[in-house]
Order: C-alpha cells, then structure tokens, then sequence
C-alpha cells in the first residue's frame, strides 16, 4: 500500500495519463503522428529535479512538466496540449485510490476467508449472548463471529462501489467546458485507463465522489473495531472466554510478569479512530469555490495515504488475531451457568403465558424469584420454579425440566450461520 502513495508511483502515473492524451491527440490530428513514439522513447522525470524546479515556480505540475521536457526535448511541446493541471492530477489521483481499494479489498476476502474458518470451527459452541454487558441468552461462538462475517461481506461490497465510484476520469480543460481538448480525449483515456469518463468535472473531479470513498474506509474501520471491542472484552480476567494468541516469548508488562493483554485488539481499536478522522475532512472537501480551488489538495495528500495504509494494515492485522485467537469452550460452560438458570427467563415466561396466564402476571411471577437467584448464589432458578404451586398449575413439571436445556436456545442459530456464509 504505502509503494502506491510514493511519489515515485504519483508521476509515473501522470506520466501515463500525459502519454495517453498525447496519443488520442496524435489519432485526431492535433499533434503529429509520429509525436507520441517519439516521447515515449525519451519520456523520464527525475523527482529531485522536479523538487529543485517546483521551488522556484511554486507549482507542482509545471514541475514535473519541465522535468519531463528536459528529457523529452523539442517534442515535449505536444505534451499537455489543452489540459489543465487538474485533468492529469485528478484523473492520477483516481488510479492511485483504485489501485489502495484493490488491496483493500483483498485484505477484505483473507479476512473473511479466515472469519468463515472460525465460524465453522464454533457453529455449536455454547456461550452466553449478551446485552449491556450483562448475560441474556445462550447462543453459539460461531455465531457470534458470523454476525462480524455478514459486516466484512458488507464492507467488501461497499468497498467495491466505493472503486467504482472514483474510477472516473476528467480531461476536459479549464472549467471542464472542453474548449481546447476533444471530449474524445477523454474517452480514450478513460478507457486505456479502465476508468470512466466524469459527466461533468468542473476542471476538478467532484469531491462527493471522494468523500463516499473514505466514509467507506470508516465503515470498514469501525466494523474492525466491532470485532477488536469483543475481543477485548472476552479476555477480560472475569470472562476469559478468548484471548489474543500469546508468544512464547512475549512479555505482556514491564512490571507484572503474569500479565497477558489484548495489546493487539487495542492497538486496532485507536487504529480506527484514525481511519474515522479522515471522513470529515473528505466530507468538507466537497464543497469548493465555483469551478475549482484547491483547498481539498492539501488534505487529500494527507488522508489519502493515511487512511488507505492505516486500513490496510488493520485488517492484515485483524487478520492475523482471528486466525490464531484463543477460544475456551470450557470457560464459555462455566460463565453461562454463573447465574444459575436465569438465562432461562424468557423461556419460563412464554410457557406460563402460553398455558393461559396473563403476561404481566406471568412477569411478574418470574422476575420475582429472578431477583431472589441474583441475590442469593446458593439458590437455583429451577428449583425456585418447582417449588411454586401457581407456576405448577401452569407448565407440567417435565415441561419445566425440558425449558432448561441449553440445546433449545440455539437449535435455529446453524442455521443462520449456514444463511450468512451462503451470501455471495
């Protein structure tokens, strides 16, 4: 990621995109014939001479023009012929962006590819769902990861549009009239280029383009830290139900020999806090004065690759946790039956209703000897339940029994896994 952002990359790609125009101009008769032979040949730049250069003329692309043409020679007056700075930088900025939304999403498929692995591994794991924090129901580990699989899939499919969205392309001259350049141009461009021509470009390619682009990478960032935050929390010494993989060798403080601490998972959540922070900027970037400025030059430089980079190598990262994290089925056993059948709540109430009572009784009913099981650890759920001669009237005793079965909570959740990892 970070070779597409060197300058290096930047000016071979505007070399490219001058090349280009100088053949459409050379098929419409525009320059000679033989011109853009001719410059291909000869064509270089040099990156420190284009800095020397840019320092006198304060402008970047004159730059690299007159670095170009030094090489060239005479037939570097048939380069940028009708263009403006913005055609060659935009349509250079679009390639770069395609090139950083490849990658991202082919870190995208590894992730989901290793995510999909875990998913199988843990369809019928047992563990406790829960919500605020506080145990609710049983469900599986599987599926709990499946949920962060359907959000990559997401991601990956954003990702795609958000591509296709900025892989336009505008060469169209000063204020994107067409004045002194053929439309056709463009079209020839766009097409060597795999991009599209921008319907209209207003001398810049429009921003709102730009700004879906990195509101997609903040998506993506905050559905790495969605996955980061469980982690984070299942590792946690009261819950322990996954854990980072921890080296052999690996020391987890300075200071207390037994620590082992999702440092990888915390390190992913302040990576997407960055990712988030080039979203308003790209947003505010949208709104220009008139035709053009440059105000959102100075911020793309940044955010661009930044934001691409960072990404990328969250979800290499995020990646490489999945695929060797810990998980303890056993732990998982034992925490769902820490409060001691109350999982089983809601269970209880639909058969009491179901066998005629009201809900609001029923309710009532159950949170009471609930809240006698939350303050009392020596007190089971069930046998509160068995022992209630109202509750008998309206759930038979083996009715009651068969309610407390962890495998009844969870008989429909492969299939939600097998729905989700069936999406294309």
């Amino acid at each position: 990621m970070t070779s597409i952002w060197e300058i290096e990359n930047k000016f071979k790609i505007w070399l490219e995109v001058e090349m280009l125009i100088c053949e459409a101009q050379a098929e419409l008769g525009v320059i000679p014939k033989d011109a853009p032979e001719k410059i291909r040949k000869k064509a270089k730049f040099d990156v420190k001479r284009i800095d020397e250069i840019e320092k006198k003329v304060h402008h970047d692309v004159i730059a690299f023009l007159t670095s170009v043409g030094e090489h060239v020679g005479d037939e570097a007056r048939y380069i940028h012929v009708g263009v403006t700075s913005s055609d060659v930088i935009d349509t250079g900025f679009s390639v770069q962006l395609r090139q950083a939304a490849d990658l991202i999403i082919a870190d995208l498929d590894r992730l989901l590819m290793t995510l999909r692995h875990r998913v199988l591994e843990y369809k019928d794991t047992i563990c406790i769902g829960r919500s605020h924090g506080i145990h609710a129901e049983p469900t599986t580990f599987g599926m709990k990861l499946a949920g962060h699989y359907a959000a990559f899939s997401r991601a990956k499919l954003r990702m795609v549009r958000a591509r296709e969205e900025i892989s336009t392309c505008a060469i169209s001259g000063p204020v994107g009239t067409y004045a002194s350049i053929d439309p056709r141009v463009e079209a020839y461009v766009a097409e060597k280029l795999g991009l599209v021509p921008e319907p209209v470009s207003t001398q810049v390619i429009p921003r709102d383009r730009h700004a879906m682009f990195f509101a997609t990478l903040g998506v993506i960032a905050s559905s790495i830290e969605n996955l980061a935050t469980e982690i984070r929390h299942l590792q946690r010494t009261e819950v322990r139900e996954a854990e980072e993989y921890f080296a052999p060798e690996q020391k987890g403080s300075s200071a207390m020999p037994h620590k082992r601490n999702p440092v990888l998972s915390e390190n992913l959540t302040g990576l997407a806090r960055l990712v988030r922070a080039s979203v308003t900027p790209a947003l505010e970037d949208v709104t220009l004065w008139h035709e053009r400025d440059i105000s959102h030059s100075s911020v793309e430089r940044v955010i661009a690759p930044d934001a691409t980079i960072l990404l990328d190598f969250a979800l290499h990262r995020l990646g490489g946790v999945m695929d060797k994290l810990l998980v303890y089925p056993k732990r998982m056993k034992e925490n769902l039956e820490k409060l001691r059948g109350l999982v089983f709540s809601q269970h209880v109430l639909l058969a009491l209703t179901q066998g005629g009572m009201s809900r609001d009784y029923a309710y009532r009913l159950v949170q009471e000897h609930a809240m006698k099981v939350w303050d009392n650890e020596d007190l089971q759920f069930f046998n509160l339940l068995d022992a209630d001669d109202t509750v008998d009237e309206y759930i038979e005793p083996e009715v009651l029994k068969n309610i407390f079965n962890y495998r009844h909570c969870i008989e429909r959740t492969a299939d939600v896994i097998d729905r989700v990892l069936e999406e294309k």
